[in-house]
C-alpha cells in the first residue's frame, strides 16, 4: 500500500445519524434503554479511592514498583475514570446537569491534569460533527499526521504522548468553542489544590504514580489502542468500529463505540443490549476483539498511519443538498 499523505475525504455528513433513524424505526424497543445510571458515581468514588490509596502506599517503595503498579493497575483505574467523565459529559449519571459536572470534576482528580470540563465541550461537538477538522477535537492535526505518519517508533511516541497531542487540538477550535469559562477555571483550581496536596503529603513517588497512570491509561498501553479502534480506518471506509473484548468488563463497555455513537443517550451498562436488539446492524460491521493485537497492528502495520482517518467539511447536508450561504457549512466550503 502506498504511503498515505492525507486523510481520506468524504462528501457525506457523519454516518451515525442516518443509521440511528433506521435502527429506531426497525427496533423501537431500544428507546427503553435511554436513561441514566447513577451507580456510575459509585464507580467514580471507588476508582478515585483506589488511586489515592495506592498513591499513599507507593510513596516509599522502589521506583520500579511505582511504574509496574501504574501500568498494571493505575492505568485501568484512570481509564475507567476517563470513561466516567465521558458518561458525565452526556449527562448519563444524574438528571441534573450540574451534578454531572460535579461528578466529572471528582472523576478528574487522580487524572492529574484539569480536563473534564474541556472534554465535555469538545466531545459533544465530536458526536455532531465527526471528522470535521474545524470542530472535531478527536481529529488529528494535519501536521501531527505528517510528523508521525506510519513509522513504528513515531507511532509509539505518538501513543506515549497522546495526552499532549490531545491537549493541543482544542487550539484549532477556538473560533467555534470558548476555551475558558467559569467551570474550566474551577477545574484548574481544584486540580492544582488536589495535586498540591498529593505532592505535599505523599511526595514525589506518589505524584509520579498518578502521572504515569494517566499517561499509560490513554497512551502506550493496550488501553491506548482504543483511540485506533474507535475511528481509524482499519476496516475499509468504515469510520467507527466497536471493540467486543474482555476489557469492556473493566472499562464500562467503552468498546461499544458504534452503539454509543448511534445512541449517545444510552448509559454504559445498557450498551450491549443495543447490539442484542439490533444485531442485524452491528454484527455485519467490522469490529475488534483484542486491544493488544490492535496495538501491535497499529505500531507495525505500514497500512495504518495517523492519516488513516475519514475527514469531511460537510456538517450535516446529504450529498447533493444545496447549502445556503451564511451557514457554518457554507463558510467551510467557501474557504
Amino acid at each position: 500500500m502506498a504511503k498515505l499523505t492525507s486523510f481520506r475525504w468524504s462528501e457525506d455528513p457523519e454516518p451515525h445519524k442516518a443509521r440511528t433513524k433506521e435502527i429506531i424505526q426497525n427496533h423501537p424497543e431500544i428507546r427503553s434503554l435511554i436513561g441514566r445510571n447513577p451507580y456510575t458515581f459509585l464507580v467514580i468514588l471507588l476508582c478515585v479511592g483506589i488511586q489515592i490509596a495506592l498513591s499513599y502506599f507507593l510513596k516509599d517503595v522502589s521506583w520500579w514498583i511505582v511504574f509496574i503498579v501504574a501500568y498494571l493497575v493505575g492505568a485501568f483505574a484512570c481509564h475507567t475514570l476517563y470513561v466516567c467523565v465521558h458518561e458525565c459529559s452526556h449527562n448519563l449519571v444524574f438528571k441534573n446537569r450540574t451534578l454531572n459536572t460535579i461528578a466529572s470534576l471528582i472523576a478528574n482528580l487522580p487524572q492529574v491534569f484539569p480536563s473534564s470540563i474541556s472534554f465535555t465541550k469538545y466531545h459533544l461537538k465530536h458526536h455532531s460533527f465527526q471528522g470535521v477538522e474545524a470542530v472535531d477535537a478527536d481529529m488529528p492535526f494535519r501536521w501531527e499526521a505528517k510528523l508521525i505518519n506510519n513509522a513504528p517508533v513515531g507511532k509509539a511516541l505518538w501513543l506515549l504522548f497522546y495526552p499532549v497531542f490531545q491537549a493541543l487540538r482544542p487550539l484549532r477550535l477556538t473560533k467555534e468553542i470558548s476555551i475558558f469559562d467559569k467551570w474550566t477555571v474551577l477545574n484548574w483550581i481544584i486540580q492544582i489544590v488536589f495535586m498540591g496536596a498529593i505532592v505535599y503529603f505523599f511526595g514525589a513517588k506518589a505524584t509520579v504514580y498518578l502521572v504515569a497512570s494517566f499517561f499509560f491509561s490513554i497512551g502506550l498501553h493496550p488501553l491506548g489502542a482504543r483511540w485506533v479502534q474507535e475511528h481509524f480506518l482499519t476496516h475499509g471506509d468504515q469510520e467507527t468500529k466497536s471493540y467486543y473484548g474482555p476489557l469492556n468488563t473493566v472499562n464500562l463497555n467503552v468498546g461499544y463505540h458504534n452503539e454509543h455513537h448511534d445512541f449517545p443517550s444510552v448509559p454504559w451498562n445498557k450498551l450491549p443490549k443495543i447490539r442484542k436488539f439490533a444485531g442485524n446492524y452491528y454484527n455485519t460491521l467490522g469490529y475488534h476483539t483484542s486491544y493488544t493485537v490492535l496495538l501491535f497492528q497499529f505500531l507495525f502495520s505500514k497500512d495504518i498511519s495517523i492519516y488513516s482517518r475519514m475527514a469531511r467539511d460537510n456538517r450535516g447536508k446529504k450529498k447533493g443538498d444545496k447549502v445556503k450561504k451564511g451557514t457554518a457549512a457554507a463558510a467551510t466550503e467557501e474557504e
